[in-house]
């Protein structure tokens, strides 16, 4: 990671995996070119999890063992650190806004790679499993419809889980005085 002063803990990693909305999952194709999509998917430990229909070009291309990488990313804001009072007076003065401009064109993040291998879920219980994960996470309000919903689904859905081989994680943040939190700080 070129940026070392923004790396954070593999832990922090998986907090950005818990609330990121969607994950991009990123392969090689068959024309040995990159292919990525956006997937809502869902953790429980080391293990992703996401679905799928039966058929597809998605489908074809994962092959159980298929090395994968998947990016999230949370916590996205642009953070007004200079008023335009402050930004005009600058300018007046004749200062340089160079040395400002990572304070005003700037995007707080937290972002998250996971690394690992994919396989396609073949046992119906593994699969209501997986497919209750990622439920939970995004419809927690209507898991009492989650079993009626799930059974008339399972045979038209693929379920996929992605054992975590490694995490790597960055953020950009600034504290309330407008200071940017490096090296892990938190507060």
């Amino acid at each position: 990671m070129r940026r070392k002063d923004r790396e954070m803990s593999a832990e922090f990693g998986l907090s950005v995996i818990d609330k990121a909305q969607f994950g991009v999952l990123s392969l090689v194709n068959m024309e040995n070119e990159v292919y990525s999509l956006p997937l809502s998917i869902a953790r429980d430990g080391d293990r992703l999890y996401f679905h799928s229909a039966t058929a597809g070009l998605k489908t074809e291309l994962l092959e159980d063992g298929k090395k994968v990488t998947v990016v999230f990313v949370s916590d996205v804001r642009v953070p007004d650190l200079l008023d335009e009072q402050t930004l005009d007076q600058i300018v007046q003065e004749g200062q340089d806004l160079g040395t400002l401009g990572s304070k005003v064109f700037t995007t707080e993040y937290a972002s998250a790679i996971v690394s690992g291998r994919v396989t396609r879920l073949r046992d119906d219980q593994e699969k209501l499993d997986g497919l209750r994960i990622i439920s939970e996470k995004f419809v927690p309000a209507k898991m009492a419809y989650f079993e009626a919903a799930a059974s008339a689904s399972l045979d038209i859905t693929d379920v996929y889980q992605i054992e975590i081989e490694s995490v790597t994680a960055k953020r950009k943040k600034f504290d309330q005085q407008g200071q940017e939190m490096k090296f892990q700080r938190m507060e």
